[in-house]
């Protein structure tokens, strides 16, 4: 079945399968024995993706004061949105009853309205965090079990790290990017298990190395490129231990490192690249996945089965479609940041830990069988946060799935406009950026930024060379980015770090050097082409322009091996 797109900006032609039409029965909520069938979507894939990540602020933090005792707090809510936000521990304390502000469903109007009016009234936490398991960590959000912890998102179980996005059980890493079970790495991008590094991409086992793409089980390496198991080289040739040393000497001075990237970068175009990232894989289109079984048109995801567009999927998913980071999870359609003990629930966002058959709701941790519910814990049978029995709620929601129907809702995520954040605020504008006027001209909102970019900071502050020329009295000073202009500071740990690692301090914000890492990554669209070796048919997110060597696993395989 071909349809097209229902965003009169967009009109891409998609195609909805038979084994999708089978899902969206399977999924299909029942009550009283008749199965409420969800419609085929009315947009795209990449319209549906941008809607999901549309309700989720993961990266920017601001301080206001919570609405409960009027104390001050760190937040992912802008002070200036109209919602109430109360501080973690009062918003999963006794304090108050998200029943409080139930109301009847109105059938007079449609069911996003009162979903809107709904979210207005009930307070939100403060931060997306597991804060009962966290120790010094208060700058973190969607993330959990951190200690010592500083601007990191997305990320568990980590002990002094800073100024990263999906770090998993490391230690003492910097500006890193989806990097796991590491230590003392900086500037490191999609790797695991590394080890003293800096500057490295797509590597697995890798240690005291530098500048290196696609190595695995490396040591002291310099400038290399899909080399496994080596130590002591430099662009790919082997080295005595002594050239090794004298040439790694040279690199300390920030002049240097950003020369030697510009020789990697050209040298990185000397080698084939794989056509996607990942291994141990069956049946699967996308990038970035591993072990996963019939996954289709899935990203950054580990243990996926049968599931089709799925991004980020952080834990094991089973038979799920339309998912925005969410694991541990089976029988889920259209959620995003969802996990822990998921089951059989639609439409729904930003809940964690043992749910089931919940249908558009947000915030309802260890709850079942409710419906249109935000901040509600530990409840069953309540609609719009009104407490029913068994019997009325099955009598009830068939009855607005009905309306909702009538109204063009029903088998719809949330609408952008309902979205707690403004659209740059969110994931939205990371991986579907448009300018404030096409976001007000869509009827989203947009935050302008308040940053005082011409207030008197004190004197220019030169930044040193070398880290060895770099005193304490940096961590007292107000730096300004060298691209955005914005003002930051070097805290005392990362100040310690550099030193440690013989690394010059950054001269970018950095909110600039997390999206500089981001450009790094392939974009998450695939493209047909053909193996740059054996002509075979290829879908990978290398798009055909780009002046990348791209193989098919096959002759990848044997090119590096």
């Amino acid at each position: 079945m071909q349809k097209t797109c229902n965003n009169h900006w967009c009109q891409q032609s998609f195609e909805i399968t038979d084994d999708d039409l089978v899902f969206y029965e399977k999924v299909s909520p029942v009550f009283n024995g008749k199965r409420e069938l969800i419609p085929p979507p009315t947009l795209c894939p990449e319209c549906r993706q941008q809607r999901r990540t549309a309700v989720t602020n993961q990266l920017n933090l601001y301080e206001r004061k919570c609405d409960l005792t009027g104390s001050s707090i760190i937040s992912n809510v802008h002070p200036d949105a109209p919602y109430k936000v109360y501080r973690q521990h009062d918003w999963h304390s006794d304090a108050w009853s998200a029943l409080d502000m139930g109301r009847d469903y109105d059938f007079n109007h449609s069911f996003f309205e009162q979903w809107d009016d709904l979210c207005h009234s009930v307070p939100r936490p403060s931060l997306f965090v597991g804060y009962e398991f966290d120790e010094n960590a208060a700058y973190t959000n969607h993330a959990g079990k951190n200690k010592d912890c500083y601007l990191i998102f997305d990320s568990d179980e980590n002990r002094g790290c800073y100024y990263s996005y999906s770090l998993n059980s490391c230690q003492n890493c910097v500006d890193c990017f989806r990097v796991r079970r590491s230590e003392l790495c900086y500037e490191c991008i999609d790797c695991v298990r590394c080890y003293g590094s800096m500057y490295l991409q797509d590597c697995d086992n890798c240690h005291s190395s530098m500048f290196l793409k696609n190595c695995t089980g490396c040591s002291d390496c310099l400038m290399c490129s899909n080399v496994k198991n080596k130590q002591y080289c430099i662009e790919n040739k082997q080295v005595t231990p002594e050239e090794y040393k004298r040439v790694r000497s040279l690199l300390s001075a920030r002049s240097a490192i950003a020369q030697a990237r510009m020789r990697f970068d050209a040298l990185k175009l000397e080698f084939p690249q794989k056509y996607m990232h990942g291994m141990q894989n069956e049946t699967v289109l996308g990038d970035y996945l591993v072990e996963c079984k019939n996954a289709f048109q899935c990203f950054d995801s580990e243990h996926l089965w049968d599931c089709r567009y799925v991004f980020q999927g952080f834990m094991p998913l089973k038979s799920c479609m339309d998912i925005q980071e969410c694991g541990d999870g089976e029988l889920l359609y259209e959620c995003a940041v969802t996990g822990y003990g998921a089951h059989a629930s639609l439409f729904s966002h930003h809940t964690l830990a043992s749910f089931s058959n919940l249908l558009y709701c947000s915030l309802c941790p260890h709850s079942k069988d409710c419906f249109g519910c935000i901040g509600m814990r530990r409840k069953q049978y309540c609609i719009l946060n009104k407490q029913y029995t068994k019997e009325e709620y099955g009598v009830l929601v068939p009855r607005i799935i009905d309306h909702m129907r009538s109204t063009k809702e029903w088998g719809e995520f949330f609408p952008i406009t309902s979205s707690t954040y403004a659209y740059n605020e969110t994931l939205a504008q990371d991986y579907f950026p448009l300018p404030k006027e096409e976001v007000l001209a869509r009827g989203w909102r947009w935050l302008d930024d308040t940053s005082k970019r011409d207030q008197y900071l004190g004197p220019v502050v030169e930044l040193p060379e070398m880290i060895a020329d770099t005193n304490d009295e940096m961590c007292k000073k107000i730096l300004s980015c060298t691209s955005s202009a914005k003002q930051y500071k070097i805290i005392p740990q990362e100040l310690a770090f550099y030193r440690s690692m013989n690394i010059p301090i950054p001269t970018k914000a950095f909110m600039t050097r997390h999206h500089d890492r981001m450009q790094q990554r392939n974009p998450r669209t695939l493209h047909h082409r053909t193996c740059a070796k054996c002509n075979d048919p290829i879908q990978t997110t290398y798009s055909p322009e780009r002046p990348e060597i791209v193989y098919c696993e096959s002759c990848y395989l044997q090119a590096v091996y």
